[in-house]
C-alpha cells in the first residue's frame, strides 16, 4: 500500500493537477467547470480528478460530473509537515556553515591584524632585505 503522502506528491507531479487544485482554491466546481478552460475532454479532467480524489486531495458527493469539486485543505498540512521539517534541517545545516564559515573569517582578520607587514611604521624585514640587496648590487655594477 503506498502511504498518503506519496500519493499527495504523485498527484501534485503533474501541471494540471496542480492547476485543477489551484482553481479549487477560490471554491467547489464542477468538472464541466473546471474542464472548460482546457483543450481536453471532460473525460480527462475526471481522470486528473480521480488522482487527485485517491490522494485525498478532492472529494465529490457523488461522483458525478455535476456534482462540485471540493478541495480538501487539510490534507496539504500532511505535505505542509514534512516539507517543514526538512526545511529546518536545511536551515539549520546553512546556520552551522555560516558559523564555520564567520569563525574562518575570524581567524584569517585576527592572523593578518598580528602580521608585521600590516602594521603602520613597522618596517618589513624582507621588504628590508629586498632594499639592501637592490643597494648592493646597484653599488656594484657602479
Amino acid at each position: 500500500m503506498v502511504d498518503q503522502l506519496s500519493q499527495v506528491f504523485a498527484a501534485l507531479a503533474d501541471p494540471t493537477r496542480r492547476d485543477l487544485v489551484a482553481r479549487l482554491t477560490d471554491g467547489d466546481a464542477t468538472v464541466g467547470e473546471l474542464a472548460a478552460p482546457y483543450s481536453v475532454s471532460v473525460q480527462a479532467v475526471s481522470k486528473h480528478l480521480k488522482v487527485l480524489e485517491q490522494a485525498g486531495l478532492v472529494s465529490r458527493t457523488d461522483g458525478g460530473h455535476r456534482s462540485p469539486v471540493h478541495l480538501e485543505a487539510q490534507v496539504f498540512d500532511l505535505a505542509t509537515a514534512w516539507l517543514e521539517r526538512y526545511r529546518r534541517q536545511a536551515e539549520q545545516r546553512y546556520r552551522r556553515l555560516d558559523a564555520v564559515l564567520a569563525a574562518m573569517n575570524d581567524d584569517e582578520n585576527n592572523e593578518n591584524a598580528h602580521h608585521p607587514a600590516n602594521h603602520p611604521g613597522t618596517k618589513n624585514p624582507s621588504k628590508n632585505n629586498a632594499r639592501a640587496r637592490n643597494a648592493a648590487e646597484s653599488r656594484e655594477s657602479a
